[in-house]
């Protein structure tokens, strides 16, 4: 499994700090703003992302996957998505969608992050799947993801519980080489940062890229 692990103290300095503010709150409080249930005797939070739960730990924040088909399982290794997920029950709250969609140009500040975004995410989307398109098909079938009509082959994936996540592709020729679009349900902007939103895309596209090795 190819993941990004904390290697400076780039990611291990926001880690320590949000680790710092999670271990002194409510537990109670986190689950009721969050909708991750907690479970007080065993002293745990089940997370639900891309297809696989986590239990959760409470103060420690260990982190431990429940086996299923999917077989990739980047929280429990992936610093990005280990900061992602406390930064969100430390800071963040779950809203409903409205069941609309947003580009990354929507969400406040996107503009401004929008050529990280486009290099970190859309490209490399667009370069690792534009041109295996039957791949793409079948790692987002293998993570239960909703066949969707746009593009030459599009999917929504549901990212956390009640977020989810729409990855359309466009297949490269002779004249034009691939490109993606990325898109994000409505409550993300809510509920996420626009830097976090490209976490999203980073975490999503190296699971992705995970499930490749194991599926080819």
């Amino acid at each position: 499994m190819n993941f990004d692990y904390a290697k400076d103290s780039k990611e291990q300095r926001p880690y320590e700090y949000y680790l710092a503010a999670y271990k002194e709150m409510d537990p109670k409080e986190i689950s009721e703003r969050t909708g991750f249930p907690y479970e007080e005797e065993t002293g745990t939070f089940t997370v639900d992302l891309m297809g696989s739960k986590y239990l959760v730990s409470f103060p420690d924040y260990e982190i431990h996957h429940e086996e299923d088909s999917v077989g990739v399982y980047p929280l429990d290794e992936a610093m990005n998505a280990k900061i992602l997920i406390i930064r969100y029950m430390t800071e963040r709250q779950t809203v409903p969608s409205s069941g609309k969609f947003i580009t990354y140009h929507e969400v406040p500040w996107g503009e401004v992050y929008f050529r990280q975004f486009q290099g970190r995410c859309l490209m490399r989307l667009a370069f690792s799947y534009g041109n295996k398109l039957e791949m793409f098909q079948k790692v987002m079938e293998h993570l239960g993801a909703e066949r969707s009509s746009e593009g030459d082959c599009a999917y929504t994936l549901e990212f956390m519980e009640h977020f989810y996540v729409k990855f359309i592709l466009w297949a490269g020729d002779d004249e034009f080489p691939p490109s993606a679009q990325i898109l994000f349900s409505d409550n993300f902007a809510v509920s996420f940062a626009a830097e976090d939103l490209a976490v999203v895309g980073d975490i999503s596209i190296n699971m992705m890229k995970a499930l490749e090795k194991k599926l080819s």
